[in-house]
């Protein structure tokens, strides 16, 4: 395998955070923190593969964690050691087969790191052995001596170091086991010592990693702003000969079937679209074209699960939908938990974030007429501007 793959470390105990669950996993205003590192990288075209190295205390909080990252990209997370630097080099040998060109080391409790950091990494990549982001040191510094100042530190050539830290892979295996008798506090150091350039590129101050709760509270009011988007989605399948219809992934007894060329979901049809909306990203036919012969009688799951995982993919989380059927029969009401339990599954939220209702049109037009079923859908999401900032800031 070539290309690109991050491995994000987060084996830490977090003893400077305290809490009851290291803070990598702490909730950080619509998932854990981890899911919003994991994701700066999953969206990141160049990046081919992720892998996340983990305490092995940590295997059940890490896959509860993610349930909401379904990604190709995402590897098996691997166990860490008692130090970063081991961690990091049992993530690295965990890579080996895979054999990648480039690596690029990052912190999970560094949740705002953007794309534009994650470039310019890469790109010195195309010119150095090793490149780390990194932002220079605009405060003056002082040496203490005990409680009083003892000398003031030229900050001229300083920086502040900061992930991702990106290497040649066979460099920086080389490098570890040239180390793996000493201890450093990032793989830049580790780096120096195997007498490996590395060159600086341009971080940004939201790169920040969250050590502290001070820290955290930040990271909170960063995220702040949020804003909140609805998108909307109809849908309308006819009937055709058969014995049941497939509405909210449930198939539910009829005299009839509905006729489309998947299985017809019109319910998941119109919740898809509505998603897609909500952040912009097109429409079912866009993604599924009914022309595509692949799609012809596939289960509609597949369309809505496409859906979440652009939202997912956009930054954002969905905070609730709410799905209309407009029908004379068949009757809504005898199915409509197990509906909203199938919904909630695919889309992996709670079922009251699931809203499922039905009526009629009177006996009017062609519903009335039962000729067929039709669905209004509408999705509540809520995005994250965290990388707008980031853009404003570099």
């Amino acid at each position: 395998m070539s290309g690109c793959i991050a491995l994000i470390v987060g084996a830490g105990r977090s003893q400077r955070f305290g809490g009851d669950i290291p803070k990598q996993y702490s909730p950080l205003i619509g998932g854990p923190m981890i899911n919003r590192t994991l994701s700066a990288f999953i969206s990141h075209p160049a990046i081919t593969g992720v892998r996340t190295v983990i305490h092995p205390d940590d295997k059940a909080l890490y896959e509860e964690a993610i349930e909401q990252l379904s990604s190709s990209k995402l590897l098996v997370s691997v166990k860490g050691g008692a130090t970063r630097q081991q961690s990091v080099s049992l993530g690295l040998k965990s890579l080996i087969d895979s054999a990648p060109d480039l690596v690029l080391i990052h912190d999970a409790a560094r949740p705002f790191v953007s794309h534009e950091v994650i470039n310019r990494v890469i790109e010195a990549l195309g010119r150095s052995k090793g490149a780390i982001a990194a932002i220079p040191v605009n405060d003056t510094l002082k040496k203490s001596d005990g409680d009083f100042v003892a000398a003031t530190i030229d900050r001229t050539a300083l920086w502040h170091a900061q992930t991702p830290q990106g290497f040649h892979f066979v460099d920086i295996c080389n490098a570890h086991k040239i180390c793996k008798d000493l201890e450093f506090t990032d793989d830049a150091a580790v780096a120096e010592k195997a007498k490996m350039s590395v060159e600086l590129v341009m971080g940004s101050v939201d790169n920040v990693k969250i050590t502290t709760v001070d820290d955290f509270k930040k990271a909170e009011r960063t995220i702040g702003g949020w804003e909140y988007r609805t998108g909307t989605g109809f849908d309308v399948h006819p009937f055709c000969e058969g014995k049941e219809v497939m509405l909210c992934g449930v198939k539910l007894p009829y005299s009839h079937a509905l006729k489309g060329h998947s299985d017809a979901d019109v319910a998941l049809h119109a919740l898809s679209d509505a998603l897609f909306g909500s952040v912009a990203a097109g429409d079912i036919g866009d993604y599924f074209p009914p022309s595509d012969p692949q799609w012809k009688g596939v289960s509609s799951d597949i369309f809505l699960a496409k859906a979440r995982d652009i939202v997912l993919e956009k930054g954002a989380y969905i905070v609730n939908v709410d799905i209309t059927i407009i029908c004379e029969e068949p009757k809504i009401g005898p199915h409509r938990q197990a509906m909203r339990a199938s919904v909630a599954s695919i889309l992996k939220i709670t079922n009251d974030r699931v809203s499922i209702k039905a009526t009629t049109t009177e006996q009017l037009g062609f519903v009335g007429r039962k000729e067929g079923i039709a669905v209004n859908a509408v999705a509540t999401i809520k995005k994250s501007n965290v990388s707008m900032k980031s853009k404003q800031h570099i």
